[in-house]
């Protein structure tokens, strides 16, 4: 018998049991980040040569030349007719849905005239080049291609940079196969902190990036930190994780293996069932036992659910929506009757699965809504990647000689009031007198 922590919200002390339960280290490891921190320098300093050195030495290589870095496009297309019709298909089913969805989320320029002629407003621009790291080797995500190339495609960024490394010269065609897709403009096989380095600081042949977007391990997530201020980064994403919210309607089949498609992805996932129905939850655990023999992932599975899974007794819906929203869930199911109703009392989640229906694994793939979200309770000021994580906004202002004249007048005496005496005087000067 699994071993799952079981909650109740009458506790009193319920709260702090939750709390235990969702905290998440998402500190910087002191060996790591030394390690990090001398890999960064050194391709700052040498470029090219620390790039080459790093790939050769981590990912089990020979190269001795940059050139032999980049994958070009010929590459790309090669990748994309070679793979399965059927994963081809895939791929552009699910590259055109993400393109349909974020194409509702740019933003545009917009500007108004005051009674004076002053105009105000808001220029909007793409980022010129952004840099995408993809997992490489075996552990390759092309999803996570589509998820992170598309967006920033339709916000305009001219040239997007993607690197993903090859260990072991092992090259993963399905995710060629998506940067084909997605429109992927240069392929580097670099990975790890060096690979950051590269693309925040610039080498002789990869090009120095506005802003790096995209998952990787420790070593990535710490050079990502490292960097950031030269560089824009996404974020620091913590483990995977998924709360559903049931009503105890649905088959417990199916939730049990909604909370498995998170827990499989690795041993620190976290995966938790919120319900009013105590006999639903009795049933939901006897399908998590027998489904989970079926597993091939079964390992991590167990270990994920018995170290930080929960299954959280409630009276009604009302205490299942006041607990997710204290959990801000990066995943939030609601297998409930009106989902939709219940979906506007969410303040915090990364994204919303509403009804029987809405696997959270659809929005991994192919739903359109992008699938880099907020983890570790950073819904609470945090959203999903998207089109505007790519644009920039600029301010606009147009003063006619009667909108300095006035506005004037007001900034002279703040200024004044702030001892900058230079402040003032520039406002002054377009004083009318």
């Amino acid at each position: 018998m699994l071993n799952i922590t079981s909650l109740d919200y009458s506790a009193a002390d319920f709260y702090q049991q939750l709390d235990r339960l969702l905290a998440w280290d998402a500190g910087i490891d002191g060996d790591v980040a030394k390690i990090v921190a001398d890999i960064l320098a050194d391709v700052k300093r040498r470029g090219n040569a620390a790039v080459i050195e790093y790939t050769n030495k981590f990912d089990r290589v020979n190269l001795t030349d940059a050139r032999d870095l980049e994958i070009n496009q010929s590459q790309l297309k090669h990748a994309l007719d070679s793979i399965e019709p059927a994963q081809r298909s895939a791929l552009q089913t699910a590259a055109q849905r993400i393109r349909n969805y974020a194409e509702h989320q740019k933003m545009e320029s917009w500007s108004f005239t005051e009674a004076d002629g002053t105009l105000l407003g808001q220029s909007v621009t793409a980022m010129d080049r952004v840099g995408l790291y993809v997992p490489g080797g075996k552990a390759a995500y092309p999803s996570s291609v589509l998820m992170n190339a598309i967006p920033a495609k339709v916000a305009g960024v001219s040239e997007l940079i993607m690197v993903v490394p090859t260990p072991g010269g092992e090259v993963n065609t399905l995710v060629l196969a998506a940067a084909a897709v997605s429109g992927v403009d240069r392929v580097f096989t670099i990975g790890g902190a060096q690979a950051v380095a590269a693309l925040a600081y610039g080498t002789e042949t990869i090009p120095k990036v506005d802003k790096i977007t995209g998952p990787g391990n420790n070593f990535v997530a710490t050079a990502k930190r490292m960097v950031f201020g030269v560089v824009g980064i996404d974020m620091i994403a913590g483990p995977s994780e998924i709360l559903v919210v049931c009503d105890g309607k649905t088959d417990p089949d199916w939730i049990a293996m909604d909370l498995f498609s998170q827990a499989e992805h690795d041993e620190e996932a976290q995966s938790i069932l919120v319900c009013p129905d105590k006999d639903f939850i009795e049933r939901v655990k006897q399908s998590i036992e027998r489904l989970l023999e079926e597993m091939p992932r079964k390992d991590i599975i167990k270990k994920s659910l018995e170290d930080r899974a929960a299954i959280i007794s409630v009276t009604d819906m009302e205490q299942a929506v006041e607990v997710a929203n204290h959990i801000a869930p990066e995943h939030l199911e609601l297998s409930v009757d009106d989902a939709e109703l219940w979906a506007q009392k969410i303040r915090h989640a990364g994204a919303i699965f509403m009804g029987r229906y809405t696997a959270e694994a659809l929005g991994d793939y192919c739903a359109g809504p992008n699938h880099v979200l907020p983890t570790s309770g950073t819904a609470r000021f945090s959203s999903p990647l998207g089109v505007y994580d790519f644009q920039k906004r600029s301010s606009l202002i147009g003063c006619s000689p009667l909108g300095a004249s006035e506005l004037g007048k007001t900034a002279s005496i703040l200024a004044h009031g702030e001892g900058l005496t230079a402040h003032a005087r520039s406002a002054e000067y377009r004083i009318k007198k």
